[in-house]
This record gives C-alpha cells, sequence and structure tokens, in this order.
C-alpha cells in the first residue's frame, strides 16, 4: 500500500493543543506501518519549517522519531516541500531518512503513472502569492532570514502563518470551473498522459475523474478534515481518521 497525506501544519497557533495534533499524525504513520510500501508527505506538514545549520527548530520529536522508524525499517519516506514548509536544506534527507523533493514529480508506482505536488504555484492566477513564492524560494532572502536569531525567526515564521490563515476565505470546493487546480490538470493531461493526479494545499477533499480516465485527487488537510490518501495499485481511496474541526 502506497499512503498520500498533506497538509497537518503541525505547531500552527490556532491548534489549541498542538502535542495532540502531533500525536494523532504520528498514530496515523504508526498505523501504516503494517503495509506501506512507501509514504508521500505533500507538502505543509509543518505550519513553519526553516531549517539553521546547526539548530533544530524546537518540537516535532515524536513524529520525527516515528518517521526514522519507518525509514529503518526500509519503508520510503518522501517529503514534497509546501509552501510553509519549503526551507528544508538536508536535515530530512540526513537525519530522517527522506527522500525530499522540491518540484513537481513524474512517477511510477505500482504500474500507474502518478504526478504528485504540492500544489502552490501550480495555477494561473493569484499573481500575489506567486511573488511572495519567488521571494520564499529565493536563496538570497533564505540567507538574509538565516541571519535573524532563531527565537526571532520562529516566532515572524508562525505568526505570519497564523495571520495569512485567519485572513483567508473558508476552504470550500469551488466547482470544477473555478478551482485552478482542476483547471491545471485538465491542461496538464492534453501534454501529458498520466494516471492519476495528486495534489495538496487547498484544504479540499476532492476526487474527479477527468479525461483519458484520469483521476485527480486533492487530499484535503490534516487540520478539519483528517483525511489522508491511499493506492493499493487498483483503486485510489480518499479516508478520514473521524471528523473533528480544530481550526476555527
Amino acid at each position: 500500500m502506497i499512503y498520500f497525506l498533506s497538509d497537518a501544519h503541525l505547531g500552527s497557533l490556532l491548534i489549541p493543543d498542538k502535542r495532540d495534533h502531533e500525536m494523532k499524525v504520528v498514530r496515523l504513520l504508526d498505523s501504516m506501518k503494517k503495509d506501506a510500501t512507501a509514504i508521500y508527505l505533500m507538502g505543509d506538514i509543518f505550519d513553519f519549517w526553516f531549517e539553521y545549520k546547526t539548530v533544530v527548530p524546537k518540537g516535532f520529536a515524536r513524529l520525527f522519531g516515528k518517521i526514522t522508524e519507518l525509514t529503518d525499517a526500509g519503508i520510503e519516506v518522501h517529503f514534497f516541500i509546501g509552501n510553509h514548509d519549503l526551507w528544508t536544506f538536508g536535515y530530512f534527507e540526513k537525519e530522517l531518512g527522506m527522500k525530499v523533493h522540491y518540484q513537481p514529480e513524474l512517477v511510477e508506482l505500482y504500474g500507474k503513472t502518478f504526478y504528485l505536488a504540492h500544489g502552490d504555484g501550480l495555477a494561473t492566477g493569484d499573481n500575489g502569492f506567486k511573488i511572495l513564492r519567488k521571494v520564499f524560494h529565493s536563496q538570497f532572502a533564505q540567507r538574509l532570514f538565516a541571519l535573524i536569531p532563531p527565537s526571532i525567526g520562529q516566532y515572524l515564521g508562525y505568526t505570519w502563518s497564523r495571520q495569512n490563515r485567519l485572513l483567508m476565505k473558508p476552504n470550500s470546493f469551488q466547482g470544477e470551473e473555478n478551482e485552478r487546480l482542476v483547471l491545471y490538470a485538465k491542461e496538464f493531461i492534453e501534454k501529458q498522459k498520466v494516471d492519476y493526479l495528486v495534489f495538496g494545499h487547498r484544504h479540499v477533499d476532492l476526487k474527479l475523474r477527468l479525461k483519458y480516465n484520469a483521476e485527480m485527487i486533492i487530499l484535503g488537510d490534516f487540520v478539519s478534515l483528517f483525511s489522508y490518501g491511499a493506492f493499493d495499485g487498483k483503486e485510489f481511496q480518499l479516508l478520514y481518521v473521524e471528523n473533528k474541526i480544530i481550526l476555527p
């Protein structure tokens, strides 16, 4: 079985009980251990992550311990950077054994072709976000941020994330013609044959059959929907741990 998880936003200032939230993710990963051949973490697993050369950000010890347990057992754990946790510079690979992906990927899983991406920056529109995304991906900007003491950097990162979330409209499916990722997927399959396109980012749970028998999946999140994906070689399922809203 191959599993997919996105948008847990661990450490968010909007989550009342961060330890309980982390343990929900840990328990899910532990349940996958019995039959997983690979686990794909599809971005924004952390609400904010900036990796310093000699400082490991406080927290997530239980999650990191579980990931290490999985990779030590020979289970591949893949990490796709999101727009909240793109500043990783080797710690995940060297210490945790994860395979980190900085760009969308075409991969073959159980004989099927998958297009995998967090989902940010793919679709047309939202030019303001795309400009901000370029700044965040700039090595110059990253080096400047690294000069800020970690305690201040962590405070700024989590506070910005909190304010950004509060300003956003509630997530809900906008319909095929209004969802940018759906429009992107429809354009993509005209150029590249794939069986599945799997995204996170939007915090909506969606399985949609497209042309050429391709299927598009948006994984939802592990914040309010507590959803994740599973592929057994024949069918991609969206599964749910519980239906409990944490965030306002």
